[in-house]
């Protein structure tokens, strides 16, 4: 629920026991890297990939790109011994899956403790669908990242590539992030040799409003940065909105024309957040 915009166009996801890969999304255009300890990770070595992921974290050597922890979910063995570990690293978020209705998610952030880092929570099962409003509402939690491969297998559905039958849960999760200011990032694709499919699936979640998409590899970056990022012309274009809106003002106007096009407060308000989006991606890397 922070008011600072914090680009999270590319989330990639990197295995909790794979030490190489962990040092390989440090060098990486993504915008975020979440260090798996669930999926990833078999349950004999859950307890090795928390050091090593903990460990790597107290590193602090990923410059400007976001660090998360996915810890195990509640109910499994690892949970709160993960989210002890992980609050103690410092990344910028835990990340916790199938998250159900809001008293879980203030269970974890009952576990983070306070001033620790702030909680990501996935909506991956139909009681977190039908609850996400709830969840969203809760103080602390900051980003909604989609699991649609477990709704798939949740609702029984189909994995349809227009993604019908997941729409109803895609915009639910999205209209419920931008009600309690939270950030939404779209699930990931399976599929690692179609980039035209990403790249219309990338297209889709940005046209449903979601702010990045979760990755599995690093190939998927690159597509991901280009359709969730504004271009160039979009940035130009949106200092002129900007500017035009500014100078209506100060003529005590309420309406400006810009290119034959009519301008109100809200399109100078759409203008100003594409504006600083770009501001935070060409001053970040200046301070990794």
């Amino acid at each position: 629920m922070n008011p600072v915009i914090r680009p999270r166009r590319s989330v990639l996801y990197m295995p909790g026991i794979n030490q190489r890969a962990m040092e390989k999304a440090g060098t990486l255009d993504v915008d975020a890297v979440i260090l798996d300890l669930e999926d990833a990770v078999a349950p004999d070595r859950k307890e090795e990939a928390r050091g090593l992921v903990c460990e790597r974290v107290a590193q602090r050597d990923y410059g400007y790109r976001e660090v998360v922890i996915r810890v195990n979910g509640e109910g499994t063995p690892w949970h709160e011994a993960d989210i002890v570990a992980a609050a103690k690293a410092c990344p910028d978020a835990i990340l916790v899956p199938k998250v159900e209705d809001a008293s879980m998610a203030q269970r974890c952030l009952k576990r983070i403790g306070a001033g620790g880092p702030c909680l990501w929570v996935m909506i991956e099962t139909p009681a977190g669908i039908a609850n996400v409003d709830t969840i969203a509402a809760v103080e602390g939690v900051d980003v909604l990242v989609m699991g649609t491969s477990d709704l798939i297998k949740e609702f029984r559905i189909t994995d349809h590539p227009e993604r019908l039958p997941l729409l109803y849960s895609l915009s639910r999760t999205v209209a419920a992030a931008r009600r309690y200011g939270c950030d939404a990032l779209d699930g990931v694709t399976l599929d690692l040799k179609d980039l035209d499919a990403l790249e219309k699936v990338c297209r889709q979640g940005r046209d449903l409003g979601f702010d990045g998409k979760t990755l599995i590899h690093p190939t998927q970056v690159g597509p991901a940065n280009a359709i969730f990022g504004p271009d160039l012309g979009a940035v130009s274009e949106a200092k002129e909105v900007v500017v035009a809106w500014e100078k209506t003002l100060a003529e005590g106007k309420g309406v400006a024309v810009l290119n034959g096009r009519m301008i109100e407060n809200l399109h100078a308000e759409q203008a100003r957040r594409v504006v600083a989006f770009a501001h935070a991606l060409e001053t970040r890397k200046g301070d990794s």
